[in-house]
């Protein structure tokens, strides 16, 4: 949950600024009660969870930084809601000291520096490494900063970043609302998509335990409605330990606005749900989805807030919730609908949900056939390449055999020519030249010597 903390000495005024950031589930708020002194916490008890936004570090580290300084606080003392969405309040930038704005020029150049690293890597894995990138064009889809002066953290800066984190803190509700029906219509259609698989007998079998499941589910004790003097006598009985005949709205409100600024938040209130979700949700049971529950926790929240929150500041005062006790509604509560009596999705939204997922996993198909085929494609280059690396492996070593071949052969004479030793034949097919001087003709004519006889061994 997004909260801030101001040191002591700091009035409720200075939370206007914030009020517009929070409050979603994850993002409660604080107001701090005007004079109200409060002691030094330690900052590591302070540590603000994840808002879900994706800017959300940013908007933090801005946030302290104008923390720092006092004349911006001392103006945000006399601020009203108004002063801020209009951005009259962001033109008080201009006064604060030089330390902070070096510091907020600081973290806008680190913000721009890594939204233009989200958007690299966003093309790279859809378009390529080489692929050309346009930052400044790319970078005017983020509203939460102006992007064509990257380097210094200006008034309009600030204007940007309350306007863009209030719309889309005041839509995150309804965003969670709409992931939380895709949800169910995914499951719904996977269950039915594996009955298909099943054959008649084993079909009936697993319909008749989903309904079975559906039956244990729905059978759970009466949930109080939200807010209502039943619900909180039950919290002030369980939960405090408290005789529900002493039962005192006043005292309800100080034991649970656990942070003592008076102020019941988002996330204070829906710590007094938990009794009611208990009796439907239990995370060992089969039959009870978590997810659900957290729906269901949101549906709570959402309700109470509407009907006790009168200026809409996502916080309940202490007058606010008295007055919400003295309404004939908070004695006399009708009955509340869980999730399960709800119709999260009508049939034309499945069929649609569904078409979009048979044209979605078409295109996966095609994507997918696409990738095998270039598989194979280049699977056959590869053997290619490998024939052709045998081929030529081969062709070198007979080139290599060959050269070995030539290089044996018998010593030359001193003219270049082959020289043979004594007893050994010449080259096929030619005698062995005579010595110099020697007479061709007496050799030729000279009777052949008569063979001599081997001796008998």
């Amino acid at each position: 949950m997004f909260r801030m903390h101001w040191k002591s000495g700091t009035v409720s005024h200075c939370w206007l600024l914030f009020c517009l950031l929070g409050t979603v589930k994850t993002v409660p708020i604080d107001k701090i009660k005007v004079n109200q002194v409060e002691e030094p916490v330690e900052r590591a008890t302070l540590e603000s969870p994840d808002t879900g936004l994706y800017y959300d570090r940013y908007l933090r580290e801005v946030i302290d930084v104008l923390e720092t300084d006092q004349h911006f606080r001392d103006n945000l003392q006399s601020a009203n809601i108004e002063d801020i969405k209009s951005g009259k309040l962001a033109k008080e930038l201009n006064l604060v000291s030089h330390l902070v704005r070096t510091k907020l020029d600081e973290l806008k150049r680190q913000e721009v520096s890594r939204l233009r690293m989200l958007i690299k890597a966003k093309i790279d894995a859809q378009q390529g490494k080489d692929a050309g990138i346009d930052h400044h064009a790319l970078l005017k889809q983020f509203e939460h900063l102006n992007h064509q002066n990257p380097h210094s953290f200006e008034p309009e800066d600030l204007e940007l970043l309350i306007k863009t984190a209030t719309s889309d803190l005041e839509n995150y509700d309804q965003e969670r609302h709409e992931e939380f029906k895709q949800y169910e219509m995914l499951k719904e259609h996977e269950r039915k998509e594996y009955l298909k698989t099943l054959d008649e007998e084993r079909r009936k079998q697993e319909e008749a335990r989903f309904d079975e499941l559906k039956k244990k589910h729905q059978d759970h004790p009466k949930v109080n409605h939200p807010g209502s003097k039943d619900q909180l006598k039950e919290v002030w009985e369980e939960t405090d330990g408290l005789d529900p005949e002493d039962f005192d709205p006043k005292t309800f409100f100080k034991l649970h606005d656990s942070n003592g600024d008076g102020f019941l938040d988002e996330q204070e209130m829906e710590a007094l749900f938990t009794k009611e979700l208990e009796k439907i949700y239990d995370p060992n049971n089969e039959e009870d989805d978590m997810v659900e529950m957290e729906e269901e926790r949101l549906r709570m929240r959402e309700h109470v807030m509407k009907e006790i929150d009168s200026n809409k500041d996502r916080l309940i005062s202490l007058d606010e919730f008295l007055r919400a006790t003295e309404k004939k509604e908070f004695v006399n509560a009708e009955n509340w609908e869980t999730l399960d009596e709800q119709e999260v999705y009508s049939e034309d939204e499945l069929q649609q949900f569904e078409e979009r997922l048979t044209q979605q996993e078409h295109v996966l198909k095609v994507k997918s056939d696409d990738l095998l085929k270039q598989r194979e494609e280049l699977q056959q280059q590869h053997d290619q390449l490998q024939a052709q690396k045998f081929e030529f492996q081969q062709a070198v070593q007979q080139l290599e055999q060959q050269k070995q071949i030539q290089h044996v052969q018998p010593p030359a004479g001193s003219n270049g020519e082959l020289q043979f030793h004594h007893g050994q034949p010449g080259p096929p097919g030619k005698a062995e030249a005579p010595p110099p001087g020697h007479d061709l003709t007496q050799t030729l004519h000279q009777p052949a010597a008569p063979e001599q006889d081997q001796p008998h061994q």
